[in-house]
This record gives structure tokens, C-alpha cells and sequence, in this order.
């Protein structure tokens, strides 16, 4: 069985990369947009024929513009990877029937509320981002009867460019930093995300879990609650550096895109269909801190 992942070189592709040594039965294909530019079409059926049809049997979709600040300024550059290559990428899988599990953010949650969000509560896209986001899921949803959009959080690993990696550099820097404390949500450790969808795979291809149940919205991050401030304040806490936290609000910090104030999300769902386990924000960073030594 061939599983193609997108966006071969983003975190949670790296993280699947590191993963799929624990699954020799599988053989995994990772493509970046050097590899396979899947804004167009042609490219992408390319991709699809050169895979084969008998082998291939999942896509799961990493790639995505995430640049969420840059994004006000070029959004058509943002619509294409979001939007369009998101469907072409459904839309190859349907041709197949295979199933697509393509990845999307708590963005679209820009509701003022305080508990959870679950996947069926009302979206409200502030940014760029956020709504070029929303279009994809709904392009990937329409496109494919086996898909599935699973929402994530706050996603941070020891690749690629992300908050904790950050702080550690400016920690090692700096004897303060000011990180906001008024918006709230959950970090994911995305080697979490990433075995969370190898159990689904797995589970789907063990026929505990029928194909086409995976069809729709599904939220993952870790468990647990904090702040940006909170979070900063952890990560210096377990790696014992001298750097001062100081909480500020968002108004004190602009940013070119709006932040959802509050964006934690319900993983009820995703737990209850495939028994999934899911760690403790704070524990998941004590072991991305141990790796990255």
C-alpha cells in the first residue's frame, strides 16, 4: 500500500517522514512543491498516474500557505495552495477512490465563546488565512466522498520554523520577552498529529472503521488548555533558562491578521471513533524539548 504525502517538507510532513519507519508494510511518498506543483491540475494527475493506481491508496495533504501574516498581502498566492491545490488533490483521490485526509486550522473559529469549539459550531474566518482555509475544507469535501478535514492548533515539532522553537532562540538572546496572555487555545505536537492519522489509516485498512465514515470535519490537538504567554513561560520553566516572560494583550502586539481570541477545540469525536489517546500539551513539549536536545 502507497500512502502520498504532501507537503513533504512542513513540519507534520517531516514528522510522518520520521513515522514511517514504524510502518515498513507501508511505502510512503513524500512531494514538495519542488517535487509537484499540486496548484496545477495536470501536475497532479502526473503525479497520480506515475504512482499507480493499484498501489496508491491514501493522500493525506500537509501542504498549505502558512504564512498567516504574509498572506494579507498575497492572497492570491495563498488561495492557490489552500483552495485549488487542496481540490486538485481531492479531486485526483476521487477519480481513484481513495480517501484524502487534508489538514486545516482552528481559524475558522473566530467566535467570541468559551467552550470548545466542535466541528459542527458556526465558522467565522477573520483573516486571509483563515478563510482561504475554509474554502479548501469545503472544496475537499465536496470533491471527495472520502474525506476528511481534521482541524489542528498551535503545531510546533523540532522542524521547520514555529513558537517554541522561536523562543528558544530569542531565550537564549534575551533576559525578557513580552508574549501575549489574551489569546487561548491548545499547542499540538505534531508528531502527534501525525501518528493520530496513521491510526486512522491503520484502522480503515483493518476495516475497523468503514472508508466512508471518515467523511467530514474532525478536530485534533492536545490536550489541555494555556496561552501564548503560558506556553512561553513552560517552555523556559522545563529547559530551566533565564528569560522573564511578560504577558501583554493582542492590542499591544498588531499583527497584519487577526488571531482568533479563543480557539480550543472539542476532540470528542475523533477520540470516541478511533479510541485515540491523546497527550497533555505540557507532556507532549517535554519530549519535543528532550529532541531537540
Amino acid at each position: 500500500m502507497t500512502i502520498l504525502i504532501t507537503g513533504g517538507l512542513g513540519q507534520v510532513g517531516q514528522c510522518f517522514r520520521q513515522l514511517s519507519a514504524q510502518y515498513p508494510q507501508w511505502r510512503f511518498v513524500f512531494v514538495d512543491l519542488g517535487d509537484t506543483d499540486i496548484t496545477n491540475r495536470r501536475a497532479v494527475r502526473a503525479l497520480f498516474e506515475s504512482l499507480g493506481n493499484d498501489e496508491l491508496k491514501w493522500c493525506v495533504n500537509c501542504a498549505a500557505w502558512t504564512a498567516v501574516d504574509k498572506a494579507e498581502s498575497e492572497p492570491q498566492a495563498a488561495r492557490r495552495i489552500n483552495v485549488k491545490g487542496a481540490e486538485n488533490l481531492a479531486e485526483a483521490c476521487a477519480a481513484r477512490g481513495i480517501p484524502v485526509v487534508h489538514l486545516s486550522t482552528d481559524y475558522v473559529y473566530h467566535n467570541r465563546q468559551n467552550t470548545p469549539f466542535r466541528e459542527d459550531d458556526p465558522v467565522s474566518p477573520k483573516s486571509v488565512y483563515a478563510r482561504t482555509k475554509l474554502a479548501g475544507d469545503r472544496a475537499v469535501l465536496r470533491t471527495n466522498p472520502l474525506s476528511m478535514v481534521v482541524r489542528t492548533s498551535w503545531v510546533y515539532s523540532a522542524f521547520g520554523n514555529n513558537f517554541v522553537k522561536t523562543m528558544l532562540r530569542l531565550g537564549a538572546e534575551r533576559k525578557t520577552l513580552n508574549v501575549v496572555f489574551d489569546q487561548i487555545g491548545t499547542p499540538t505536537y505534531a508528531p502527534d498529529l501525525a501518528g493520530a492519522i496513521l491510526q486512522v489509516i491503520r484502522k480503515v485498512g483493518t476495516r475497523e472503521i468503514p472508508a466512508a465514515d471518515i467523511h467530514g470535519v474532525w478536530h485534533y490537538s492536545n490536550e489541555g488548555v494555556t496561552s501564548w504567554y503560558d506556553f512561553a513561560h513552560a517552555i523556559f520553566e522545563l529547559k530551566k533558562m533565564d528569560c522573564r516572560v511578560h504577558p501583554i494583550t493582542t492590542a499591544d502586539f498588531p499583527t497584519p491578521a487577526l488571531r482568533p481570541p479563543f480557539s480550543v477545540l472539542d476532540k470528542g469525536k475523533i477520540k470516541a471513533a478511533f479510541n485515540l489517546e491523546i497527550p497533555h500539551w505540557r507532556e507532549s513539549l517535554i519530549r519535543c524539548l528532550k529532541e531537540l536536545g
